[in-house]
């Protein structure tokens, strides 16, 4: 017989388990109880940087609300001062025929001023978004008065607003200026004014290179001096950094050039047409006797390269859509100048092939230490480099924006007399 262990003994709880053990398998592991289960760390992470994130959002909420009303606030009002601005400027050019025919170099000198106003408008919007000019190196102010062109590099839309701004306050240079840009800026509010005004809208593509250089050429003979244009500003990269850096890394490496990552190899041809066109060329010494009076009421011709260089803080640049809708927090975007004499510029093709490869490698220099240190380095010769603040005036802005509101108006009730009196 098998004993049978006694109820309550360590024999007799061990015979019951068995009992109720499946054959061959073994009895599971005690589980923990859930509630007492300690977190992995990963979600814990997790749950904590979501509640951060969710105050922060909350946090942000007013100002990410009063941001998006100002935006809307700031549109209503470029749509409103387009329409009257651009409407009055059409007005007076068609009321001012008359004075083109007796006397051209008049209207477009008025011309010249009421396109400043319109340009002072714009720089205007980013002014009062905090969007400031620092301005460094040379002071183009000493050669307002001279012809010039500007060769700056281009990497936004909002270079163009910022050149708008920092040149307001440099006497008539933005009156009779010139300026070559995208032919896509014909499309836009302000490319009627642009038109009216002699600026040359330019076709990109090898397909149109040629022609567009031919049509350059004539627009600068026909346009330029009868307009009393003094300056002329051109973005020898042809297009955006973003868009072109790849391309013209490619043809750098190809061609044993240098490696630039701020700006891009430029290209020569508008710049060659332009200096062609507009440097005074004398021929065979001094003029006859007989030309000399001809020649002192010429102009003196192209006298100076301005080599610009735009940079924005951490290489962010403005788009036109933050200049006019201000969403962007204030920046100061700075630009450099340097002035060269027209005449150490050489003007056959490949030495100016040269200098201007020179200069835009120079300008890679000058952003990567302003990168690095958020100034640009100081001239030879010079321990420090020093800047200067461009600033409006508010009175001036306050001025020409009331003369636009007030013009608007005049030519609506005009326009009203004139609609009663003949329907």
């Amino acid at each position: 017989m098998t004993a049978t262990p006694r109820p309550g003994t360590p024999a007799a709880a061990a015979a019951a388990a068995a009992q109720h053990r499946a054959p061959g398998r073994r009895p599971p592991a005690p589980l923990a109880p859930a509630l007492h289960r300690p977190p992995s760390a990963p979600a814990e992470k997790d749950r904590t940087d979501a509640h951060v994130r969710m105050a922060v959002t909350l946090e942000e909420a007013p100002w990410l609300g009063w941001i998006l009303v100002k935006a809307l606030l700031r549109f209503a009002f470029m749509v409103a001062n387009n329409l009257v601005a651009l409407l009055s400027y059409l007005c007076y050019v068609i009321v001012l025929q008359p004075l083109r025919l007796l006397d051209s170099k008049r209207f477009w000198y008025i011309e010249g001023f009421m396109y400043k106003w319109l340009l002072g408008m714009v720089a205007s919007w980013g002014w009062y978004a905090g969007y400031t000019v620092m301005e460094w190196g040379d002071d183009i102010k000493a050669v307002s008065k001279d012809e010039a062109v500007m060769l700056v590099n281009h990497q936004a839309t909002g270079d163009v607003c910022t050149l708008m701004m920092c040149l307001q306050d440099k006497g008539l240079v933005v009156a009779q200026m010139m300026w070559l840009m995208d032919h896509i800026f014909k499309y836009t509010n302000f490319g009627i004014v642009s038109l009216i005004h002699g600026d040359f809208f330019i076709r990109q593509g090898k397909s149109h290179r040629d022609q567009q250089l031919l049509l350059l050429k004539k627009h600068l003979e026909n346009n330029y001096r009868s307009r009393d244009r003094k300056w002329i500003v051109l973005f020898p990269e042809g297009g955006f950094l973003r868009k072109r850096r790849e391309t013209s890394q490619a043809f750098a490496k190809k061609n044993n050039l240098p490696f630039l990552t701020h700006v891009t190899l430029p290209r020569i041809g508008a710049t060659n047409i332009i200096l062609s066109a507009l440097v005074a060329r004398q021929e065979n010494g001094s003029p006859s006797e007989g030309d000399a009076k001809e020649l002192e009421s010429k102009s003196k011709g192209l006298q100076w390269i301005i080599d610009t260089t735009i940079a924005y803080p951490k290489a962010e640049p403005i788009d036109i859509q933050t200049w006019i809708l201000g969403y962007r927090k204030p920046t100061v975007t700075h630009v450099h100048y340097r002035i060269f004499p027209i005449k150490d510029v050489p003007l056959e093709t490949d030495g100016l092939s040269d200098w201007l490869y020179q200069r835009f490698i120079e300008k890679e220099e000058l952003l990567s230490h302003f990168y690095e240190t958020g100034a640009f380095p100081p001239p030879k010769g010079h321990k420090e480099a020093v800047s200067r603040e461009m600033t409006l005036s508010n009175m001036w802005i306050f001025l020409i924006q009331s003369f636009a509101f007030l013009s608007g108006y005049m030519w609506y009730k005009i326009i009203q007399y004139f609609y009663h009196c003949l329907f």
